[in-house]
């Protein structure tokens, strides 16, 4: 079982990595965390799920890389859940682990559906079998979620913008629980505006 690699990111795509390895190169689908830390050059370190599926006659193999065990621990438990695939499941954890953990802890259907390609059938069915496997409290450190970043996610996504993309802008915006939401979507937007080109 292929459970961790260390290499040298050699290129960037919108949902993976090519991390250069003993000659070889890997393609590794990641998660929102790794993909805004990732750097063309630097060396990085990833925790992997490599996961087999029938395609035709042949078997195909896919690799997908993840910050830490915590992440890659929650990936694996979405997987278990009737209708939630890969691609659903990073997409999921573009909220954040402890996001991620609070929403089916206590049941908020509402955040779980404002992750693109999520409907309401498999938000329930999200909630129905990892409601009691699910730490309900965040581990001791991490700080609250905010209330409104489900919103400010969602504006960015409906605007066009990817997840991973509207997740790194929200890291932008200050949690001023004072600031209206609207001021704090427009603040999000202008990080876009000041964000150099890869």
């Amino acid at each position: 079982m292929l459970v961790r690699l260390h290499g040298i990111v050699e290129a960037i795509g919108k949902d993976w990595l090519v991390v250069g390895l003993n000659g070889l190169g890997l393609q590794v689908y990641v998660s929102a965390a790794v993909l805004a830390q990732a750097r063309v050059g630097e060396p990085i370190t990833l925790h992997t799920t490599l996961l087999a599926r029938t395609e035709g006659h042949g078997l195909t193999l896919t690799l997908y890389g993840f910050a830490d065990e915590d992440e890659r621990t929650l990936f694996e438990q979405l997987l278990t859940v009737s209708g939630v695939g890969p691609r659903a499941a990073l997409a999921l954890l573009s909220l954040s682990v402890p996001t991620l953990r609070a929403a089916i802890a206590h049941e908020q259907i509402d955040v779980l559906r404002r992750v693109p390609g999520i409907g309401p059938k498999t938000a329930r069915a999200i909630l129905l079998h990892l409601k009691d496997k699910i730490q309900a409290a965040p581990e001791a450190g991490v700080p609250a979620v905010r209330a409104d970043e489900t919103e400010i996610l969602a504006a960015l996504t409906a605007l066009g913008y990817s997840v991973v993309e509207a997740q790194a802008a929200l890291s932008a915006v200050p949690p001023d629980p004072n600031l209206p939401l609207e001021e704090k979507i427009r603040m999000a937007l202008s990080y876009f505006a000041r964000r150099p080109g890869r």
